[in-house]
């Protein structure tokens, strides 16, 4: 019956380890190797430019040029020379280009570009939209003849920096008139704020009324930089989300065949782009209906990806004027950030499917640091949590470990006896069991139960941006990369191969032997691993040593390390 519990925890280990090989698969972007989502119901594939209303979104350009079919300005209003004004606040260092007035370049400047951060030199802004991803915000009014992002446009505001003593700065782009109609739009940046105001203004000037569609998109390249290590990735890609069907990522493989599904239409929600720790969204108003996109589009021979909204203006008869208020977040996954700034939001920062356990855990650490104001020692103070939690379910499997260790010797003299006749061996160990009243099994399901618990704490630290450039102590400085003298994972691999010795040997040799080699190749995985997820196995299996350690003594049966034998 030993044999079966092993055999079992193994079947479990392994099945573990096919679920984040699955997922890992997933989030590098490529179909589940083990479990393949079935094929996605027939979706009529559109046109990379065809969006509603029998109307025409310009393809984003890389270089500036206007995109096939887009209207040059009239000559009755030469364009001004192309310029990118730089605009400055507290937490933006923004370019933004007079063609279209899009927001070409975003530097935050409280997020170091490296980590760890390096020391005695100045802090080097983390560039989210930049020209060599093509990554940038665009809108306009959806048409070729129409003014749009590839449109030129003057700045008429004085001002691109916000002042010392001020909150609000404003910058107004004006476009020329074109087909009789006018675009202001108007860019609103606020003191400490991530998300920026951009209103819209259609002015018709012309003789006709006008029912204009406006649209919003965020355009960049399917770069995964940065998400992904030989061991695990974060999802990197367009986003979409609405109240009916929450969040939807869309991977950019299913774009390229045209499988993405999505919402297409709402009246809520955001379309973003997604990677690690970063995240960039367009955001309505509630209750505004808006046509949803993700699509690709080819530039300079170069593919790149578009996720965008549309949303209709009410009629503009001559000499009105209609206008749409919106909101460009650019910045970090910060969930309570998030949260306040538009309902679901908060998801782009992925859990995965171990959310309804990882937020409550996310919302503990998060009090913890509030007292000790080290994300380090939060860590651990949160692993001792949940051991505390768990506490007597742990005591109930290793006092069956316990008591398998006490017998263990019996086993393997009844094995050795027995080893020519299989089946009577299987009776006098079912026996065993039952004079010395011992579940074989009694170790498995405590530990199954906690499996969620860790799994979905490792996507808490892998996914917090407060764990990038995050401090510990000593050689740590930053949580979010590998410890680079690799220190920390030589201690995890310790601390795994002692609570490996502390258990009852196998009474199979192999099963032995593979007790040893799997906490060994598991273990390798850690050097690779960001130094905030070791140091919570090491917590734990530190912990885990010593109440079992405290179990088998009070139990009467002393601790002793068994060692390998590979003979």
């Amino acid at each position: 019956m030993n044999d079966i519990r092993r055999s079992i925890l193994w079947v479990v280990f392994g099945f573990s380890m096919v679920l984040l090989w699955d997922q890992w698969q997933v989030y590098n972007g490529h179909k589940a190797t083990f479990f393949p989502s079935p094929a996605p119901a027939s979706v009529p594939a559109a046109k990379p430019d065809a969006k509603p209303g029998d109307a025409t979104v310009p393809s984003a350009t890389a270089t500036g040029a206007p995109a096939a079919g887009a209207s040059a300005v009239p000559d009755a209003a030469p364009a001004a020379p192309r310029t990118q004004h730089q605009v400055s606040t507290d937490v933006f260092k923004l370019t933004i280009d007079s063609q279209g007035a899009a927001i070409v370049r975003a530097e935050l400047i409280k997020h170091d570009a490296k980590t760890p951060p390096a020391k005695d030199q100045p802090a080097d802004p983390l560039v989210l939209l930049e020209a060599d991803k093509s990554y940038a915000a665009q809108s306009g009014l959806v048409g070729n003849t129409l003014p749009n992002h590839t449109t030129p446009m003057t700045l008429t505001s004085p001002a691109t920096t916000l002042a010392d003593g001020q909150d609000t700065l404003e910058l107004r782009f004006e476009s020329p008139v074109l087909d009789g109609v006018k675009l202001v739009k108007t860019y609103t940046l606020k003191r400490g704020a991530y998300d920026i105001g951009v209103r819209h203004e259609v002015i018709n000037q012309g003789t006709a009324a006008i029912k204009p569609q406006l649209y919003l998109q965020l355009v960049r390249d399917n770069s995964t930089a940065g998400s992904a290590t030989p061991f695990y990735s974060t999802f990197t890609g367009p986003a979409v989300y609405s109240s009916l069907s929450k969040y939807q990522k869309v991977e950019f493989t299913d774009i390229d065949k045209n499988k993405a599904t999505f919402d297409k239409e709402a009246t809520d929600g955001y379309v973003a782009m997604v990677q690690h720790y970063f995240a960039s969204a367009w955001l309505l108003p509630d209750g505004v209906k808006r046509d949803n996109y993700v699509d690709r589009v080819t530039v300079n021979q170069a593919a790149r990806y578009r996720a965008g909204t549309i949303t209709g203006l009410a009629d503009v008869a001559p000499g009105q004027s209609q206008a749409v208020e919106a909101r460009l977040f650019l910045g970090p996954q910060d969930e309570k950030l998030l949260e306040r700034l538009a309902p679901g939001l908060e998801l782009v920062k992925d859990y995965g499917w171990l959310t309804i356990l990882a937020k409550p855990l996310y919302w503990l650490l998060e009090k913890i640091h509030g007292f000790v104001s080290n994300w380090g020692w939060s860590i651990v103070l949160l692993v001792v949590l949940i051991k505390a939690a768990f506490y007597w379910l742990n005591a109930t499997a290793y006092r069956s470990m316990a008591k398998m260790k006490a017998i263990n010797p019996r086993i393997m003299e009844m094995r050795a006896r027995l080893k020519d006749n299989p089946q009577q061996m299987q009776q006098e160990m079912m026996k065993i069991y039952r004079e010395e009243k011992v579940n074989p099994l009694g170790g498995c399901v405590p530990i199954m139960i906690q499996i969620p618990v860790f799994i979905a704490l490792y996507w808490v630290l892998l996914s917090s941006v407060e764990m990038r450039n995050a401090p510990w102590l000593g050689w740590i400085t930053d949580l979010s990369t590998p410890d680079r003298f690799y220190i920390l994972p030589a201690v995890m691999t310790l601390t795994t191969l002692l609570q490996t010795a502390l258990n009852p040997t196998p009474p199979d040799p192999m099963q032995a032997k593979m007790m040893w080699f799997m906490p060994l190749i598991f273990s390798v995985m850690f050097f690779f691993f960001p130094a905030g997820l070791v140091m919570y196995w090491i917590t734990n299996n530190v912990l885990s040593i010593a109440q079992q350690w405290v179990i088998n003594t009070r139990m009467g049966v002393p601790p002793q390390f068994n060692l390998p034998k590979f003979k």
